[in-house]
């Protein structure tokens, strides 16, 4: 049985651990257990039931008249929200709860028939993406087990490449952006994300991968001479170093601006040295693009 602490509920459901907590003391759908230390603890089924009952309630049903439902009644409820919004988030539910419970066919099932019904772009900007933001704070904090992220980022992985080689666009842009990630990181969602992104816009791409070392993409700089640098990094290894990263990137890399988003972008409180910018959201990532 997994274990979850409210701090994952929070990020998961998106509502506040105080909230929760009074939620607790008010209602029966959530029995969080006590560790031998009394903290509080939750099982993958009470954080499946948190995620159905925040998007009810985000979408007008009081907490009061939830508490009252059957499961059965909640997924009727859930399933009968038209918000485009809400059925994003539905989906973005669906998606975790299938990885929680390792439910690999119901995974790509419903992935599958989000791009059929969406379409390979809409379905990174309005679902993958939403979800990876989700569940990639577990990743860091390890409350996600390694084949659970092998098997769901590999799934996700296959879709963005047939995506990316089943492009045809008549657009050109005079631009060219490098994609890496630095050494020790090998997440490749999201710069996979942004291959089929620029690609689709007709934007040159030069895609380095995962792991590639600052002096090989200085020499692919020097003699490509790409406009951008491109990283989008979640969680490297335990060596990597953001501050000696960016500092190497800013006094060997200085002539190519170089963009860098994912999730170590969000807590980053010091001064960033030029030519790097962040792009801490999916908004601001789509800006980028667009003024390419």
């Amino acid at each position: 049985m997994h274990q979850f602490t409210i701090k994952d509920l929070e990020t998961l459901s998106g509502i506040k651990a105080h909230t929760l907590r009074i939620w607790e003391q008010r209602y029966d759908f959530i029995k969080p257990n006590r560790s031998f230390t009394n903290i509080r603890y939750y099982s993958s089924e009470e954080l499946k039931t948190i995620l159905n009952i925040a998007l009810l309630n985000k979408y007008g049903f009081k907490i009061s008249h939830i508490n009252k439902m059957s499961a059965d009644d909640i997924n009727e409820k859930i399933l009968s929200l038209n918000q485009q919004d809400a059925q994003q988030e539905m989906i973005v539910n669906e998606l975790v709860k299938h990885m929680i419970d390792m439910n690999i066919e119901a995974f790509e099932k419903t992935l599958t028939n989000c791009i059929i019904s969406k379409g390979i772009e809409r379905t990174i900007t309005q679902i993958i993406f939403n979800y990876m933001e989700k569940i990639g704070v577990l990743w860091l904090t390890n409350h996600i087990n390694p084949a659970q992220e092998h098997l769901v980022t590999n799934i996700i992985r296959q879709k963005l490449i047939v995506g990316i080689e089943g492009i045809t666009t008549h657009l050109k842009v005079n631009k060219t952006v490098l994609l890496f990630l630095p050494e020790s990181e090998y997440h490749e969602l999201g710069l996979l994300f942004m291959y089929y992104l620029l690609k689709n816009r007709g934007i040159q791409v030069i895609y380095l991968g995962c792991n590639v070392p600052l002096a090989d993409v200085g020499y692919v700089v020097k003699i490509k001479k790409p406009d951008y640098l491109y990283c989008h990094i979640t969680r490297p290894g335990t060596s990597f170093s953001f501050d000696k990263f960016m500092l190497n990137l800013s006094k060997n890399l200085a002539d190519t601006p170089c963009v860098i988003s994912g999730l170590l972008t969000h807590t980053y409180e010091k001064k960033i040295l030029a030519p790097i910018v962040f792009k801490r959201n999916i908004t601001e990532v789509m800006d980028f693009i667009s003024n390419l």
